[in-house]
């Protein structure tokens, strides 16, 4: 049996673009040369696509679509079924080759990647794909869908909210909130990641400047209560439908008000803590609130669902993630690792997951 035909996708028309970049590289960097046929696909910020054949060094540092000998034009093939992708070669000569994928691993963060767009584009062309299909792909991506979902299907405790867009009148807006949850609120984006964009508002005179800030990468934002508490997160992986859900980590974001992107990506002034140090009950109880939720949104291959964990011991669901960080940092590979599952293997079993679909 010859090697895997593996499209390993990265970049991205996102405001997570440069996550992406770093997360492939750690991808690309761990993944078995010997098993895969590797083709690099890298996506601009302008939405260009490109197979690079470069080295993983400028993934990394983001140069990699600087250098036009290293890129080849991706051209659309609208063959159902096809599994196939057209390349225009850079030999000045119009060459256009033909590239057959047996799977693809989009390492794509936030919007034009992990909202089911990129997904339905590798359905329709018959490519299996790591992680959500299309549809859980589109709802999970939306976090008002997201708690609308699991409040119709479960008791799961989330925080209060009111959702609002960006043709509705800014002063009602904030009476609503005023009077469906009061201050302090956190406002964020509805379909973004990374939490650019979000925004804790104290009092009335903070409201308009999250609401910008919040608006400026979406036009549907939610505002929620704000809830103060430790924060969980929980790994899941699912393979032919059985799940292998982690103990909860726990995230202490320093002296930061909530663990934004700066904190998360850039600062050294967050810690975690595997497992959480929290009661073995409370271990339990979000391990499998975790499991739950993933099935409840018919998800696939892999999450990252994460908790607030209160003072009283209430445990309230934040919000799920269905393309995690792979970044040498990011929280989901490290669960797995701490549940016995190395890096290369765990590309390995999504990898596998997923053409098991």
């Amino acid at each position: 049996m010859g090697k895997i035909k593996l499209g390993v996708l990265f970049g991205g028309r996102s405001s997570e673009y440069e996550i992406s970049l770093l997360s492939a590289y750690a991808v690309l960097s761990n993944v078995n040369a010997e098993k895969y046929d590797i083709t690099k696909i890298g996506i601009t910020k302008d939405g260009k696509f490109f197979v690079y054949d470069g080295d993983l060094g400028s993934i990394r540092d983001g140069s990699w679509c600087g250098d036009p000998a290293r890129l080849s034009a991706l051209l659309a093939d609208p063959s159902y079924g096809s599994r196939r992708i057209a390349v225009s070669r850079p030999d000045g000569k119009g060459k256009t080759d033909f590239i057959t994928l047996d799977v693809v691993f989009p390492v794509l963060h936030g919007r034009n990647g992990e909202d089911g767009r990129m997904q339905g584009l590798f359905e329709t062309a018959g490519v299996p794909a790591v992680g959500c299909e299309c549809t859980p792909s589109g709802v999970t991506m939306d976090k008002a869908l997201t708690k609308a979902v699991v409040s119709l299907s479960s008791d799961i405790r989330q925080a209060k909210a009111v959702t609002a867009f960006s043709t509705e009148d800014r002063d009602e807006v904030r009476r609503k909130a005023e009077e469906e949850i009061g201050y302090p609120m956190f406002v964020k984006p509805s379909r973004s990641g990374s939490s650019v964009g979000c925004s804790v508002v104290n009092g009335a005179d903070e409201f308009g400047g999250a609401l910008d800030n919040a608006f400026s990468e979406d036009s549907k934002i939610l505002i929620e209560e704000r809830i103060r508490g430790r924060e969980l997160e929980v790994a899941v992986l699912e393979e032919s439908g059985a799940l292998t859900v982690s103990v909860p980590a726990e995230i202490d974001v320093g002296g930061s008000d909530f663990y934004d992107y700066e904190t998360k990506y850039v600062s050294d002034e967050s810690s975690f803590f595997i497992p959480a140090r929290v009661p073995d009950e409370t271990l339990k109880a979000a391990s499998d609130t975790a499991a739950r939720i993933f099935r409840i949104l018919e998800c696939r291959g892999l999450s990252r669902v994460d908790f607030f964990l209160t003072d009283g011991g209430e445990l309230i669901f934040n919000e799920i993630n269905t393309m995690p960080g792979f970044t040498p940092i990011s929280m989901y590979p490290k669960l797995m690792e701490h549940a016995g599952i190395g890096y290369s293997e765990l590309i390995d079993r999504l990898i596998a997951s997923a053409m098991n679909k």
